[in-house]
């Protein structure tokens, strides 16, 4: 009912549901012509399927173990931390916490972000208030805040989770608010005011699936921030110490002294966060490049 509607009050019109379709088929050929796009999503992939098999991959590292500080051998892949435990195990499991924190920090960032966004875009009365809020968060020292705030609460998951979230908001809200605002003027969403003065139905259907390309850049970019400001966290000793992390791993060895003489213990769990970040970035890139046009290879 809605669709015809709006389609008798401009005839050139194509309902939204179908464009928003062929536009992800188009974007979807683009991005299968982007190698770096494609290994990058098969490496995050690889890494979620990791995380979810990791009882099936390597036992759950013991509390000690034996040889201590070796290096990696047929026995043990990755070596030994100072207190014998296998690094691989260490590493395989550290990677559930760290797709956790990913996931929940950037879904609780761009839930939030998206919201403000959206609302300071369509109600202009408030779109001051949310650039000022935006700007001055993305001002702050955003990493002593994040030492502050976690030292203050306590290590934990949820405090990390939360801290992460917290300071990744405003920059999603950034993004999403300037796709937004031009969204706003286009002739369909004034053509919707016509049909309807319920606002919450204007912006579910016809702002949020506009702005649906920036969410999901948005996400990728996020999540590989959040694993980077985790990672941070845990090596500076605020991370959950109940569980495994690729943070905590490096926190462990330099606590030990052996950050400099073991090699083996800094050099796996940073690739496994050089993988995740620049696998996350460097997908975000080609995502991007496929829903441009203009920047599409022929």
């Amino acid at each position: 009912m809605t669709t015809v509607a709006i389609a008798d009050i401009d005839p050139q019109l194509e309902p939204v549901a179908t464009e928003s379709g062929r536009a992800g088929l188009h974007t979807w050929r683009a991005f299968r012509r982007e190698p770096l796009g494609l290994i990058s999503l098969g490496i995050l992939i690889l890494l979620v399927l990791v995380a979810i098999a990791a009882p099936l991959i390597a036992p759950y590292p013991p509390s000690y173990g034996d040889p201590v500080l070796a290096p990696p051998s047929p026995e043990h892949w990755f070596g030994t931390d100072s207190l014998g435990r296998d690094v691989f195990g260490e590493v395989i499991w550290g990677s559930q916490q760290s797709i956790i924190v990913a996931v929940a920090a950037s879904a609780i960032a761009i839930l939030v972000g998206t919201v403000v966004a959206v609302i300071g875009a369509y109600f202009r009365r408030l779109d001051g208030f949310v650039g000022v809020i935006v700007d001055l968060t993305l001002s702050l020292p955003v990493l002593p805040l994040m030492i502050l705030i976690a030292a203050l609460v306590g290590p934990s998951t949820t405090t990390i989770i939360l801290v992460v979230a917290a300071f990744s908001w405003p920059e999603v809200t950034r993004l999403v608010r300037s796709q937004a605002l031009t969204v706003v003027g286009l002739p369909y969403v004034d053509a919707a005011r016509l049909m309807t003065t319920s606002p919450f139905w204007i912006i579910v259907r016809h702002i949020i699936p506009a702005v649906t390309p920036v969410i999901v850049v948005s996400v990728v970019v996020t999540a590989s921030r959040a694993v980077l400001s985790a990672a941070g966290l845990a090596f500076l000793g605020l991370g959950d110490p109940n569980v495994w992390s690729w943070g905590r791993i490096l926190y462990e060895a330099q606590q030990s002294g052996a950050m400099s003489s073991a090699w083996w213990l800094t050099l796996f769990p940073s690739i496994a966060i050089l993988l995740l970040v620049l696998s996350s970035t460097l997908l975000s890139i080609a995502y991007n490049d496929a829903r441009n046009p203009k920047s599409r290879r022929r």
